[in-house]
């Protein structure tokens, strides 16, 4: 009988013999195992990768095989091997994994085998410590078959280690007698798995550096292949545990290292998987945020003893028995979750969606088939499924995950992978998929450009140049199970793709023949395209309704674009780099279907010239009105700018012609319009210059509008004798004959308004004597030039007044000196004389000429006497006389001239005098009045006179000046002014000196500045920096004082000098000083107060002394006593330091105290106190050195026993406290009832009904303990052999049986299409179990078949594409339900092609179609309907119908007839291929002989500059059999129209461009004739605007500015 995991006898056997055999090792192995983690950093990792999968579920084999020898590590010649039974279950650390007995002499084997470890090697933890737990590596033992190839690791996360094996012969099997596989069954899994799944413990930092190529860890170097023979798995497996147990895991390893000569760079061939990866364990979070369970052998997240805490971050549950979730959704705040090397198997994750704060996500190595039911988690970055048994990558998408790591499945297609938007790393490795061609394209398009990297390296630029020539929605086919292809054929086949996937919900009577996108550029149109081909005989009307989209990515989610409901849409700027959908709604007679679609190739950032979309004018087209033109502008990338706008008139049958000054958008229509159309053209215009294509819009014709007048005036003086006009502005068409009237108002009525006609049809008007004192009327009647007369209008004038007053007689009189006094004296005439007026000028010219050449000497004034200014001298004096009546009328000025110029007199002073007071630094100044023509450089000179009629001394620094600043020097005596008038011509007068009145007086003392020197600092000292002003300085005043920031001002009592010290009390404040000058002779001036300095600030903070307080025992805490000076003390600094004896220095804390720790323990404590001041200022730090941490007395904390079940390691829960532990001791106890109190602490007095179990610190309850409870004796020791108090602690429930299991299950094909289920049952007496079928999908589901309960099975139709399985269960207590190995996929029928017809002409141009047809017969119909995949087709040419040669690039069910295939047979050959990837017999079909098509001309184009003296020719594309003479025809057209002028004889396909073309589009019309006369439709292509040449334009400029050319007419305006 066999243990519960299905192990053989054979398994124990083998490793008790190892263990017997490791007992003779040397006392120094058993310190090998402390040094794995040195000897791993030290060498290159080594793995090995199986060359194939091991088969779960084979027969045992019998005894005669365990014989066979064992083959060590490096032969190359293949090995049998030998498979004791499937591994149930994988283990990530290829640890010590504990054993199970199953009959009562078991225990005394195990306690052999305990003794043996315990001699050799140390603790069981001590083992464990030294595995990957503590250095990130794993274990990994020899493949049954081929030797792997090498991989290669992350170096700084794991050390793979490839351990020995041990030969096991007759005599060794003969004397074991039989033993528990439990201890095996982990090592088995860890057999079956590489280190790759394992060695990679690295967290999300780490996936994230290796993301970079700067921070990618260097590849190590790994050793040549190798080949390993094993007996079997189990006997490696058994091998490993006794290596574990003897602390032997180091000689391997050492080995592997030591062979310098063995190691080879990696390289990508070479490479394994790198992303099955490992979590490391949080070691900085406390407890209360970290679980770590790993290898505790957990059934259920919900047994006792499992507390699993909302507050918990970092969970490690790896290496368990877990199959379920359920309570997990407990862990509400967990962000690393690590779940690998379980027993998950079906589909179940719908718990981890209360996980919100989820980041790293570990479920690697376990039995996986789908993530279907993984839900969105809105924080995860990092998901590994490595090493499961998934098929695709369905799943919820995850809107942050980064790294996706599914190595190592059975991953075989694309289809339903998820939306990650972020996604960067993509490992797929050891997956069938891998044999997809450009497989890392595809993955390119299915996750977006977010991906850098792709199994493990960065993306290859073949790849990604591959992926962009696939269409858009491309990635859409992909994930809804399109078969990747080329991207030659890419295009047709999606289509095909799409269509066949909407043909279900398409109108009926129609066929889906395009669905497309223009390439979108920004500001400009992009139409769709959904075209549909109607069947014979349908009439329903097709109505296609459209919605805009735009997204990220092809599998982005799209959003809908507000108002795009159309068939275009304008992309804008922020749109670039995005890509457009486009969901059209069909709908026939009101019944709406379900929308297909299109996605676009991202927005690209326009070609930047702007286009004219729509061009309209808007207005009311009458007379007087204001019309604007509305461009709507595409600007196709371009920034806005303003376009050119222009405004042309054209009449009835010309030409248009430019208005002028009509250059903006809003045009007022005038007279000139009347009758005429408008035409507004624009030129669209972008800032960075881009010229669009100009367009134009035509108004109709312009109405005149109703006749009207406005601004009527009376023009003239209305001054008795002078003759007034009446005008006003007409508007209304053209004028005719208007009508004008005159009136007078009547004075004899007396009422106002009442006026009588005195003139009639003329606008002119004579005043009279009789007007004099009256009012005049002028009225206007508008009448256009039809006759139609407008509303009237009036205006009435001021009264009419007399004619003004005159004068005769005028003359000068008086003489013509500088200075003297001359008189204009005249006859006034026109009523009585008034106040006349009298202005003076001067002339140059005798003759006077009205006002020209006068120079203004004075306002008019009153007064008719006037002084001659020394400005009139050398001119003639003019006098304009104004005649004035006494009511103030002013009449006709009249001249006179004088007969002379003015004379000037010899220069001298008329006063001399100066103003100021005499006082020091006040300025006096000197005044004089100067006669005797123009003024030269006269010279000034002042004095100082000790006495009034003493000579003075002269003061030459104002020499020249007229204002003098009376100095310090001055003080006491007299100040002069002496002045020599001196002529501009030279001449100079005498000079006159003047004397000042009194004696100059000294200043009132006063400070012109004052300041504080120095630094507003506790212990400066400031000095006041002033500048004294008035006679001497006596003993000046200070006093100190102390400011506020509220301000407050306080006197410093005894600082009376110019400098001060700054105190403590001063801290805080602002400084400022009074100062009271004070002059010599005791005179005070004004006080002065400095501004302030300040705050003060206090001195650099200072620790005076420093000490520590507390006992420097584990366990205590210590504080320190320190004295601080330098302002208000603040937050000061505390760190805590801790020195080992090695000198090596770590930072603790920075608190108050410290609380001394086991790590302390033997060390030093350094504390370093940094004052800070309450400002935050830093001062020196100050250090004192503990003496040497003591330990405390070893004390046990906790110690508790959790449930106990058979042949399973006890999980222990034990805290020590005191000093480094020490081997402590262990007594296990049994007893059949559970004691409490004294009593279980008197356990070891030999108590009745308790017996001793065994001493250590692990401990297997055997099946005699069922039923028993276990206790736990353990006497806490420290390092240094002192005890403490022993601690007893018991379980609380006894120890459980095993559970059963089913083990070997498997399936054998007993005859075609009949299987037969077998396994192995174990858990006590076997009842009647339960057998069941499962059929296994194509995506991993495995479903049950219903009423197969039997041990046979027969296929059905239904199991085809499937694998079947046996699970066969307990039907007593329920045990797990086990799985056989899949069978072989079951395969229908291969589809076969029944005929292939082609339809279509075989004529040039044409399409060929190649249509396929099905065999009739009822199987075929079946596997074609469901399980065909694909049509592939290629097509043949022949030039005799017998020998044909294939088309390389004709993949495609249609087929173009080209010019080539003229006269040549085309044969199509269709191979069908099922969704199994089997392919049919190839079938064909044939056309006639390919006959000529219709000729025709594409891309046509003309070449040429665009001058006016080049030459043009026409080129395009001609296909429709052999050219004959085919026709040219070269025209004009003007740009905006669509007139087109023929050039008469130019017919050919060259055309020399002439003057004649300046302005106008060349266009030429191809007309293409086969050479049997047969002629094709035409087909045009024209020119931009031609335009002079630069060169003759220059010219012809150069010219024009010279004026040697001149043009009469200077522009054309042609329709």
């Amino acid at each position: 009988m066999e243990d519960p995991d299905g192990a053989s006898v054979q398994d124990a056997l083998a490793d008790l013999s190892i263990l017997k055999k490791a007992e003779h090792l040397p006392a120094d192995v058993a310190d090998s195992a402390k040094k794995v983690t040195k000897t791993a950093r030290k060498c290159d990792p080594v793995v090995s990768k199986d060359s194939g999968n091991t088969k779960r579920g084979m027969e045992i084999k019998s005894s005669s095989t365990l014989k066979q020898p064992v083959a060590k590590s490096g032969l190359t010649g293949p090995s049998r091997t030998l498979s004791l039974g499937p591994a149930t279950r994988r283990n990530s650390t290829g640890g010590l994994m504990e054993k199970q007995a199953v009959a009562a002499d078991t225990e005394q084997i195990n306690s052999v085998a305990s003794v043996g470890i315990k001699k050799s090697s140390p603790s069981l933890g001590a083992v464990r410590r030294t595995l990957p737990e503590a250095g990130g590596s794993s274990l990994r033992s020899s493949s049954t078959k081929e030797a792997r190839k090498p991989s290669s690791v992350f170096p700084d996360t794991a050390t793979p280690v490839t351990p020995t094996s041990s030969a096991i012969n007759d005599k060794d099997l003969s004397r074991q007698p039989s033993f528990s596989r439990s201890t095996f069954s982990s090592s088995l899994k860890a057999s079956s798995i590489s280190s790759e799944s394992t060695a990679c413990s690295i967290s999300k930092r780490v996936a994230s550096k290796l993301s970079s190529p700067s921070a990618q860890t260097p590849s190590p170097k790994i050793a040549p292949k190798s080949r390993t023979k094993l007996p079997s798995n189990s006997a490696s497996s058994a091998s490993l545990s006794s290596e574990l147990k003897k602390g032997s895991l180091s000689s391997p390893l050492d080995r592997s290292c030591s062979a310098p000569s063995r190691k080879k760079p990696t390289t990508p061939e070479s490479r394994d998987s790198r992303f099955i990866m490992l979590p490391q364990v949080e070691v900085k979070g406390g407890d209360d945020v970290r679980l770590d369970l790993r290898g505790h052998k957990i059934r259920s997240l919900s047994s006792s003893g499992m507390n699993l805490s909302p507050n918990l971050e970092f969970v490690y549950l790896r290496d368990n028995l877990l199959a379920s979730l359920e309570s997990i959704e407990n862990l509400k705040r967990v962000k690393v979750l690590d779940l690998s090397f379980n027993d998950f198997k079906e589909p179940g994750f719908e718990p981890l969606g209360n996980c919100e704060l989820l980041q790293e996500l570990y479920l690697a190595g376990n039995h996986i088939v789908s993530l279907a039911s993984l839900p969105e988690l809105a924080n995860l970055e990092f998901l590994s499924v490595a090493q499961n048994k998934l098929k695709s990558l369905t799943m919820a998408s995850q809107p942050r995950l980064q790294v996706l790591a599914a190595s190592k499945n059975k991953i075989s297609t694309l289809k339903g992978f998820p939306y990650l938007p972020v996604l960067e790393h993509l490992s797929l490795e050891e997956n069938p998929i891998l044999r997809m061609p450009h497989l890392e394209a595809a993955s390119i398009l299915v996750v977006g450009p977010t991906l850098k990297k792709f199994n493990d390296r960065d993306l290859l630029k073949e790849e990604v140049a591959i992926a962009k020539k696939y269409p858009a929605h491309t990635a859409l086919c992909i994930r809804d199970g399109w078969e990747f292809c080329s991207p030659e054929q890419a295009a047709d086949s999606t289509f095909h793709f799409l269509v066949e996937h909407w043909k279900d919900q398409l109108p009926p009577g129609f066929q889906l023949k395009e669905a497309s996108i223009d390439a979108p550029f920004v500001e400009d149109l992009c139409r769709c395209h959904f075209l549909f081909a109607q069947f014979d005989g349908v009439e329903s009307k097709l109505v296609l309704k459209y919605r805009w989209y735009i997204g990220e990515s092809a599998i982005s989610h799209f959003v809908a674009i507000p108002e795009a409901i159309t068939e275009v849409y304008c992309p804008k700027r922020e749109d670039i780099t995005k890509l457009l959908k486009v969901e059209c709604i069909p709908s026939v007679e009101e019944t709406e279907y379900p929308p297909i679609f299109a996605i676009s190739l991202p927005v690209s950032p326009g070609t930047g010239c702007p286009k004219v979309l729509n061009l309209g004018v808007r207005g009311d087209l009458v007379e007087g009105n204001i019309i604007r033109g509305y461009p709507e502008i595409a600007w196709c990338g371009g920034t806005p700018g303003k376009g050119v706008a222009s405004w042309l008139r054209r009449r009835w049958n010309c030409s248009p012609v430019v208005i002028p000054g009509a250059e903006e958008e809003e045009y007022q229509l005038t007279l000139d319009d009347v009758d005429s159309s408008l035409v507004f053209m624009y030129t669209p215009i972008t800032e960075e210059g881009a010229k669009g294509e100009p367009q134009y819009a035509i108004t109709d014709y312009i109405k005149a509008a109703p006749p009207s007048v406005s601004n009527v005036r009376i023009i003239g003086d209305l001054v008795e004798g002078e003759s007034i006009n009446g005008s006003g502005d007409y508007f209304g068409g053209r004028e005719g004959p208007s009508k004008f009237e005159w009136s007078r108002e009547n004075k004899d009525t007396g009422s106002y308004g009442d006026f009588e006609l005195v003139l009639a049809g003329a606008p002119e008007y004579n005043l009279t004597r009789d007007d004099v004192g009256c009012s005049i009327a002028f009225v206007y009647i508008p009448i256009n030039f039809e006759g139609k007369e407008g509303e009237s209008v009036s205006v009435v004038s001021d009264v009419v007044r007399e004619a003004p007053p005159s004068v005769t007689n005028l003359k000068l009189i008086g003489d013509l000196r500088e200075g003297s006094k001359v008189t204009a004296t005249g006859t006034v005439t026109g009523g009585t004389e008034g106040s006349c007026r009298v202005q003076w000028f001067k002339s140059s010219v005798p003759v006077l000429n009205g006002d020209n050449a006068l120079e203004v000497l004075t306002t008019s004034k009153i007064a008719k006497a006037f002084r001659v200014p020394l400005g009139a001298v050398g001119y003639y004096i003019v006098a304009k006389f104004t005649p004035m009546t006494p009511d103030g009328e002013a009449g006709i000025p009249a001249y006179a001239i004088s007969d002379k110029t003015v004379e000037t007199l010899p220069p001298n002073l008329s006063f001399l005098s100066i103003t100021g007071d005499y006082v020091e630094g006040e300025i006096l100044t000197a005044s004089y009045g100067y006669m005797g023509g123009h003024e030269g450089k006269s010279i000034y000179s002042w004095y100082l006179h000790e006495s009034e009629i003493g000579s003075g001394d002269s003061l030459l620094e104002v020499s020249g000046l007229l204002q003098y600043r009376i100095s310090k020097d001055a003080i006491g005596k007299f100040v002069s002014f002496e002045c020599t008038p001196v002529c501009d011509d030279g001449t100079m007068g005498e000079p006159k000196m003047y004397m000042g009145q009194e004696r100059v007086r000294a200043g009132s003392p006063r400070l012109l500045s004052l300041q504080l020197n120095g630094k507003p600092v506790e212990g400066s000292t400031l000095h006041v920096d002033k500048k004294y002003w008035g006679g001497d300085e006596g003993d000046t005043i200070f006093r100190w004082f102390r400011n506020s920031s509220d301000g407050d001002q306080t006197e410093i009592q005894d600082a009376s000098s110019a400098a001060y010290v700054l105190s403590v009390d001063d801290i805080g404040f602002y400084i400022s000083v009074l100062c009271e000058p004070v002059r010599s002779d005791g005179v005070h001036g004004s006080t002065v107060l400095s501004e302030t300095l300040g705050p003060i600030v206090p001195g650099l903070p200072t620790c005076q002394a420093l000490q520590l307080s507390g006992s420097l025992v584990e366990g205590q805490r210590i504080s320190f006593t320190a004295s601080y000076s330098g302002g208000v003390r603040g937050d000061c600094c505390y760190e805590w330091f801790r020195l080992n004896g090695s000198g090596i220095k770590e930072k603790l804390c920075e608190s108050e105290c410290l609380d001394l720790a086991i790590e302390d323990v033997g060390c030093s404590v350094e504390f370093v106190f940094t004052p800070v001041r309450s400002d935050r200022v830093r001062g020196l730090s100050r250090s004192i050195l503990s003496d040497v941490i003591a330990p405390a007395d070893p004390i046990g904390l906790e110690l508790t026993i959790s449930d106990c079940y058979e042949n399973e390691v006890v999980v222990l829960q034990k805290r020590y406290f005191g000093g480094q532990e020490g081997d402590g001791e262990y007594i296990w106890y049994r007893t059949k009832d559970r004691l409490y109190g004294s009593t279980l602490l008197e356990i070891s007095d030999s108590l009745e009904g308790v017996s001793t179990r065994g001493k250590g610190l692990s401990y297997a309850p055997s099946l005699n303990d069922v039923g028993f409870y276990l206790a736990l004796y353990w006497v806490p020791t420290r390092a240094d052999g002192k005890r403490g108090q022993p601690l007893v602690s018991i379980c609380s429930t006894p120890v459980a049986a095993a559970h059963p299991v089913m083990s070997g299950i498997c399936v054998k094909e007993v005859s075609l299409g009949v299987y037969f289920g077998e396994g192995t049952y174990f858990g006590g007496h076997e009842g009647s179990s339960l057998f069941s079928w499962y059929r296994e999908t194509a995506d991993g589901t495995i479903n049950l078949i219903p009423e197969a309960d039997s041990r046979t099975y027969e296929v059905t139709d239904s199991d085809y594409t499937c694998r079947l399985y046996t699970p066969v269960r307990s039907d007593s207590v329920v045990g797990e339900i086990k799985l056989s190995e899949p069978t072989d996929i079951i395969l229908p029928e291969i589809p076969k092609i029944e005929d292939v017809a082609l339809t279509g002409k075989a004529i040039e141009g044409n399409v060929l179609k190649a249509v396929e047809v099905i065999p009739s017969s009822e199987r075929q119909q079946h596997v074609w309907n469901k399980y065909k995949k694909e049509v592939r087709y290629r097509w043949y040419v022949s030039s005799d119908s017998a020998s044909f040669h294939p088309l390389s690039s004709q993949r495609s069910s249609s087929y173009r007839v080209r010019f080539e295939d003229i006269g040549q047979f085309l044969k199509c050959e269709l191979i069908v291929s099922d969704v199994f990837g089997r392919s049919s017999e190839p079938a064909f079909a044939e056309t006639s002989r390919i006959l000529p098509g219709i000729p025709r001309i594409d891309k046509l184009e003309i070449e040429g500059r665009g001058f006016h003296t080049n030459l043009y020719a026409v080129k395009g594309t001609y296909s429709g059999g052999k050219e004959g003479k085919s026709r040219v025809q070269w025209l004009r057209s003007m740009v905006g129209s669509p007139d087109l002028i023929s050039i008469q004889g130019e017919t050919g396909r060259m055309y020399e461009a002439n003057v004649d073309d300046v302005g106008y589009r060349l266009v030429a019309v191809y007309t293409p004739v086969r050479e049997d006369g047969v002629e094709g439709r035409p087909t045009s292509v024209s020119t931009e605007p031609i335009v002079v040449e630069p060169d003759v334009l220059l010219v012809v400029k150069k010219k024009l500015d010279l004026g040697l050319t001149k043009f009469e007419d200077v522009t054309r305006f042609r329709s």
